[in-house]
């Protein structure tokens, strides 16, 4: 019998599990998925949870009933080491898995090797369970205060937004008139990436909910309660949650595995490793030749290609180029019930966009969250 290895359970193994359940793979491939966590918190309705808007049982994906649906043996542990000479996943646990195939959707982890003290002075979006595990005690602290209390976002792209306009809200909900949230970008203008006209209405919308916007502020450092910036200045805070940006473990470049400059592995257009063909990446941890966006929307994408790709290897086929999308819609919500979506060139903004974006972000939940073939419910 031989292995294939799901190492990570990023969106894009969601749907190969998925693909999985809905038709095995070769029967001559005993297909195994390693993560350090038996759920996946999706990070599409994390500020939703966040703002009040659902419970946190609403915004999880059952990892391990995925896939014991999928037919795949399940490793609760973090990857410790890959080694690619012997053909296997070394983990945190002592867990040594061989592979014949191997997929990598591990997911970023924070960005924080430029900012020294973040970790001892902030906490960092990533990894999720962490960040989700350390909101109810910022809540006693906001609530089991009178005083001011300052929270600070650094981090300006679509997570550092929607984080910043959930916090708000959920502080109006709860009451805190002394709550105050800021954002802190690099840039100009909130929302990198997007076209400028989305970015001044998201900006304006800032202002209009109480968020105070630092923009043009690179961080050079943390203190205990301060961000001190590379111009002299710096930043008070309460807490300070850092959102900025996907970096790459450090495991791939010990392996020996090609990687580019930032250490994510490098892929062709069929998803299979630059040097080792025989391993597979998708989601955040690939890189490719045309750069592409650090995001669940082309994660999910990449990992229905994935799914058909890795059925055909364990057939002995050859796989397919992946032509992904040249642009994704993006709904990013504000939180009020309301949203603004980003198609292109195109903004827009209303109430209606929010209940479009909690019926994708619940249907896709709720689908990978069905009953198994046993009956057991997470």
């Amino acid at each position: 019998m031989k292995n294939l290895v799901l190492l990570g359970g990023g969106h894009a193994h969601v749907e190969v599990l998925g693909a999985m359940a809905k038709r095995p793979f070769d029967a001559g491939f005993q297909v195994h998925l390693v993560t350090p966590y038996r759920r996946q918190i999706y990070s599409g309705m994390l500020p939703g949870w966040i703002a009040g808007h659902y419970e946190l049982a609403q915004c999880v994906i059952p990892l391990d009933t995925l896939a014991a649906r999928a037919g795949a043996a399940f490793h609760e542990t973090a990857v410790d080491a890959l080694n690619l000479g012997t053909k296997s996943v070394h983990g945190a646990d002592g867990t040594r898995l061989e592979f014949d195939l191997l997929s990598i959707d591990t997911g970023p982890v924070a960005s924080l090797d430029q900012l020294p003290g973040a970790e001892e002075h902030a906490l960092p979006l990533r990894p999720i369970e962490r960040f989700v595990a350390a909101w109810p005690a910022l809540i006693d602290r906001v609530a089991g205060q009178c005083k001011r209390f300052d929270l600070a976002i650094l981090g300006a792209g679509a997570g550092g937004v929607e984080l910043a306009f959930a916090v708000r809200r959920r502080a109006l909900r709860e009451g805190w008139s002394h709550f105050h949230v800021s954002l802190i970008g690099s840039e100009a203008l909130p929302l990198s990436g997007v076209p400028e006209p989305a970015r001044r209405e998201a900006l304006e919308l800032l202002k209009r909910r109480g968020i105070a916007w630092h923009g043009g502020r690179e961080a050079s450092s943390f203190e205990e309660r301060e961000i001190r910036l590379k111009d002299g200045a710096s930043i008070a805070f309460d807490a300070c949650w850092v959102v900025t940006g996907a970096a790459a473990p450090k495991w791939p470049e010990t392996s020996g595995i090609g990687i580019d400059a930032q250490g994510f592995v490098r892929v062709t257009p069929t998803l299979q490793s630059r040097s080792h063909p025989n391993v597979f990446a998708a989601g955040d941890i690939a890189s490719h030749a045309t750069p592409l966006p650090k995001s669940g929307v082309y994660a999910v994408r990449a990992g229905e290609a994935l799914a058909a790709n890795l059925r055909l290897a364990c057939a002995g086929e050859p796989p397919v180029p992946w032509n992904p999308q040249s642009k994704a819609l993006y709904l990013i919500s504000t939180g009020e019930r309301h949203a603004m979506a980003v198609w292109g060139k195109v903004c827009l903004q209303g109430a209606w966009l929010w209940k479009l974006k909690h019926w994708i972000d619940t249907r896709y939940v709720r689908s990978k969250s069905r009953r198994s073939r046993s009956g057991h419910r997470p």
